[in-house]
């Protein structure tokens, strides 16, 4: 199209992520007219997602999910099983699940972004009523991370961590051969449906984040630790991406962001995409009633959880791997609402402010709280140093 070419929208979707074909797709069936940019809008996403099964919006269908874990485990001091189901979302089945028939989709790449209108690369222009920013988060720099690197090994040579239907949440086991003087970081491995397990080194709240080679260092360690022999060449994945995005501010002169970009990133957990699918209705119906989708999305008690849970942030990003156990250790032993409240809940203060309170206060010796709070070590592992990898690797198959 030429530059002088103008099209008008109700709503213009900016990035096809999970979280921006949803919002398309829902704002679709409710009958406005969408647009939605991406470079790629077709191609299937890289990461791997997956959530408690009760976060999900009942509209979505069941091929959404590829496999369903009744109980993960979580090793801290001892086993313990999660009774909340859990899954892994099915990438094909979540693209299928979100068709945009209506949709007016453009495969560009947007070079302005603003509240009431869209410029594409070609110098096309699209208006909209309403312009949603899904396009994900902004780079890291030192801000608080999460990390992880992943490892997709064979069902059958994973079995002896991970059998079928059973997945490992949080399993922080002294087994990655990191010592209790270097950053903290937990092992999660899930089976994907598709004959593969991933195992995933992951370190949480570090500003600037854990190397990617030391992950992978770990993750190796853990691997050899229950005898389990890769041929060395199956793929991998790396996360890398900042956990204190903030919710936007009420009545910013631009585009809406949404999903992870606009604080739907769990500062504690880095899980974004089943809070983001939760919350497109709230939107949605916020535009068709004429209110603000910021103000409808965030009211106050939400606010008062995002920042609670920043504070749980800081306090996981200054811990050594014995205090996170032992951290770990006082949250699982909480109800359930509590439990809850911190992994998933939008807007329940009131049960978060008391898991976390409990949570410091029978966190195990007493001196480790002052740590918790940022009374004591406030800034433990700044500029922590990862040395290089100056020797070999374990090799999976030594």
């Amino acid at each position: 199209m030429s530059d002088s070419a103008v099209r008008d929208f109700d709503i213009a979707v900016v990035g096809l992520g999970p979280t921006g074909r949803a919002l398309a797709h829902r704002a679709m069936l409710a009958g406005f007219r969408v647009a939605a940019v991406d470079p790629r809008p077709d191609r299937l996403w890289p990461p791997t997602f997956s959530c408690w099964v009760d976060e999900l919006p009942r509209w979505l269908p069941a091929e959404a999910i590829a496999v369903r874990i009744p109980a993960p485990t979580v090793w801290t001091t001892t086993e313990r099983r999660i009774e909340r189901p859990y899954c892994v979302l099915s990438k094909p089945g979540l693209h299928a699940a979100l068709p945009l028939d209506d949709v007016t989709v453009f495969a560009a790449r947007a070079s302005e972004v603003g509240a009431h209108e869209v410029v594409l690369a070609d110098g096309t222009k699209l208006r909209a009523a309403t312009v949603f920013d899904t396009r994900g988060l902004p780079s890291l720099g030192q801000r608080r991370a999460a990390s992880a690197h992943g490892i997709f090994v064979d069902a059958d040579t994973a079995a002896p961590m991970v059998a079928d239907g059973e997945g490992l949440l949080l399993d922080w086991r002294p087994e990655n051969g990191a010592g209790p003087d270097e950053p903290p970081s937990f092992l999660y491995a899930v089976p994907l449906g598709d004959g593969t397990v991933i195992f995933e080194e992951t370190s949480l709240g570090l500003r600037g984040g854990m190397p990617q080679r030391e992950l992978r260092r770990r993750t190796l360690e853990r691997l050899a630790a229950h005898g389990i022999r890769l041929t060395g060449d199956e793929p991998s994945e790396a996360a890398h991406y900042p956990l204190d995005q903030p919710p936007p501010r009420r009545g910013a002169a631009s585009a809406v962001p949404f999903g992870s970009r606009g604080g739907m990133m769990h500062p504690c957990t880095g899980y974004s995409v089943a809070d983001s699918l939760a919350l497109v209705d709230t939107a949605v119906a916020a535009l068709r009633e004429g209110r603000d989708p910021i103000e409808a999305l965030w009211p106050w008690q939400a606010r008062l959880v995002y920042w609670m849970r920043t504070r749980g942030l800081y306090g996981l990003g200054r811990l050594t791997t014995d205090q996170s156990i032992a951290m770990f250790e006082a949250f699982f032993t909480e109800s359930e609402r509590g439990q809850r409240a911190l992994l998933s809940a939008h807007a329940d203060y009131t049960a978060l402010g008391a898991v976390l309170f409990n949570t410091v206060a029978h966190t195990w010796p007493f001196r480790w709280r002052y740590d918790l709070v940022g009374w004591t070590n406030r800034d433990r592992w700044s500029n922590y140093d990862f040395p290089a990898v100056t020797e070999r690797l374990p090799h999976p198959t030594d």
